[in-house]
């Protein structure tokens, strides 16, 4: 089963208020423009519009999600990027410490945003994380403590798609009961769950099991919960945006860029960003609106900074080399880029079923299609593991002797193992056949810093990014501990007899020295980029936002997306953007 062939199984549409090209939109004024549709602008547009008398218009690069069952069926969401009509298809600048390779860096270009192609993982970040925004930016509203009621606000835990009893792998009262996403945990058993529980419990000390990664304290061993409900994935456009279309108050258009916003006046001295300018292709006819309250941008973390520069907000040295006109000098836009380092190892397995089935065998995955139409069960409702790990390196650990941890604290990660059933990567080709164990290695807690930038002034060309991946010795260092740490969990005696031998290039990487050069040549990244607009405190003269959001130096401009993040959360970066987007809801309307 292709991608293409779900990619392409349907695009029409049963929106209401939906349009698909500017000059269908009614003639009206908006509140609020909302640049994006991804995990902040979704929940921008729905929240906004539950009082009736704001009007909204969301405007979304890409094209309509509805119907296309690449997206709606978990199993497939590796196969939506890159290279699909559903992908910004971005490529980044050669990475030095991935031996100069550039690198795919997918990125949604639908409605929902990445959050309609990403992997679905429900995990909020760490106590610590969240106590580490509000000590930056001065706002205790962004601590950990403050947040609980947001955070239970935007999700509704719901039985797995097969209806196990999950009791003893999540904590109920550490999650919401009635928001729009669903949570579910992973909704097919697999061979491998009881090799990896065993093998926590024989090498509990280093590898504990932790009932919930979700409430407060990630380090451990524990079951990955999903944003998936009714065997289908989530997205902010089927939780947000598409319940809020019903509302008359609500305006989606898609297919069309925001190529800049628009100063529309001062205020005081200070400029006012209320308007912006769009088009659907970069020899088309260009549009402009103008909010009456504000501008929201949530285009993400590397299309918000793009527009940011485009429109004269960000270093002025870098906006003169392309004849912009600097209306706001924030050096920090497209600064401070922040991302995850992912890196796929596999050993041969000696199994009688694993998940391989599904890409070596076309028939049966037909099957599994028809399973799952018919009653949205079996193994295409699963995620890519079943179960994942959040661990750190040791206090006296080598590295920490000439280099600060980069983690927020106690409770946060160092590196995620991710244990799956089967073969993946996304740097060698998929074998034809036999049976795989795979292991993800990820540096969750990143001291490598990287950019976002202009390549040129068309809106229409991709800015050049670079993610910064292994591009300082603790980055390296801990990519290095994680993959002994894999190894040292596959060693236990649980896996007798089921772990073979390493796959690929993996089976020469057995010294600290082979290691590394696995990783520079074999990593890649988990697409999680964040913190290129971050926010800092009121007074600070760094980062790009107040503690609220707004635009540093501007009016009427917002920015709600994971560009606002001061630091990554170690975590999957799609929860943490849902939660900053329900805070910014209220502080809008607070605002208001």
């Amino acid at each position: 089963m292709t991608a293409a062939f779900l990619i392409s199984a349907s695009l029409g549409s049963a929106y209401g208020a939906l349009y698909t090209d500017p000059s269908q939109l009614p003639n009206k004024s908006y509140d609020y423009i909302v640049v994006g549709s991804g995990a902040g602008g979704g929940v921008i547009a729905s929240r906004l519009t539950e009082t009736s008398s704001v009007n909204v218009l969301v405007i979304e690069a890409g094209g309509n999600n509805e119907g296309i069952e690449g997206v709606e069926i978990p199993y497939f969401g590796p196969t939506l990027s890159p290279g699909t009509i559903l992908d910004w298809n971005l490529t980044t600048v050669p990475q030095p410490g991935l031996n100069g390779r550039s690198i795919a860096y997918a990125r949604g270009h639908v409605l929902g945003g990445s959050t309609s192609i990403n992997f679905m993982v429900y995990n909020r970040g760490s106590k610590d994380d969240f106590d580490r925004w509000a000590n930056v930016t001065g706002d205790s509203g962004w601590s950990w403590d403050s947040l609980q009621p947001y955070i239970k606000k935007m999700e509704k835990l719901v039985p797995s798609a097969d209806g196990h009893n999950t009791s003893g792998q999540i904590i109920p009262s550490a999650h919401g009961t009635s928001g729009p996403v669903g949570v579910s945990l992973p909704g097919y058993s697999l061979a491998t769950d009881a090799l990896v529980l065993a093998a926590s419990e024989e090498l509990s000390d280093e590898f504990p099991f932790n009932e919930d990664v979700n409430a407060g304290n990630t380090i451990g061993i524990s079951w990955v919960p999903y944003t998936i409900q009714n065997g289908s994935r989530v997205s902010s456009a089927t939780a947000y945006i598409e319940p809020a279309l019903s509302r008359s108050n609500l305006d989606v258009l898609i297919n069309t860029q925001v190529t800049k916003v628009i100063k529309t006046g001062t205020n005081d001295g200070v400029p006012i960003f209320r308007g912006v300018q769009f088009a659907t292709s970069s020899s088309g006819k260009k549009y402009s609106l103008n909010a009456a309250k504000e501008v929201i941008l949530s285009a993400g973390a590397v299309k918000t900074p793009q527009i940011l520069k485009l429109s004269g907000i960000g270093n002025s040295t870098e906006l003169s080399k392309f004849g912009i006109k600097t209306l706001v000098n924030l050096p920090g836009v497209g600064q401070n880029l922040q991302d995850h380092t992912l890196l796929c190892s596999s050993w041969y397995a000696n199994a009688t079923q694993t998940l391989d089935e599904i890409s070596q065998n076309s028939t049966f995955t037909a099957e599994l299609v028809q399973q799952w139409e018919t009653t949205r069960t079996g193994k295409l409702v699963l995620g890519p593991a079943n179960q994942f790990a959040w661990l750190r390196l040791p206090d006296n650990e080598s590295i920490w002797e000439n280099n600060a941890d980069p983690s927020a604290g106690p409770t946060s990660g160092h590196y995620e193992l991710l244990f799956t059933d089967g073969f993946v990567s996304f740097t060698l080709p998929t074998p034809a056949s036999g049976k795989y164990f795979t292991l993800f290695t990820n540096v969750v807690s990143p001291s490598s810093r990287g950019s976002i930038t202009l390549a040129s002034a068309d809106p229409f060309a991709a800015p050049l990014i670079d993610p910064g991946l292994l591009a300082s010795d603790v980055d390296t260092t801990i990519m290095v501990e994680a993959i002994k740490a894999g190894k040292r969990f596959v060693a236990a005696n649980a896996w007798n007899g089921y772990i073979l031998e390493p796959y690929g290039p993996f089976a020469a990487a057995n010294n600290d020295t082979e290691i590394e050069a696995y990783a520079r040549e074999m990593s890649t990244t988990v697409w999680h980029p964040t913190s290129s607009a971050p926010m800092s405190s009121k007074k600070s003269k760094s980062g790009v936002l107040n503690p609220d959001l707004t635009v540093k130096g501007t009016s009427g401009l917002r920015v709600v997306d994971a560009s606002a993040m001061p630091y990554i959360t170690a975590a999957h970066t799609q929860v943490g953007v849902y939660i900053l987007a329900e805070r910014a809801a209220d502080l809008i309307k607070a605002s208001d």
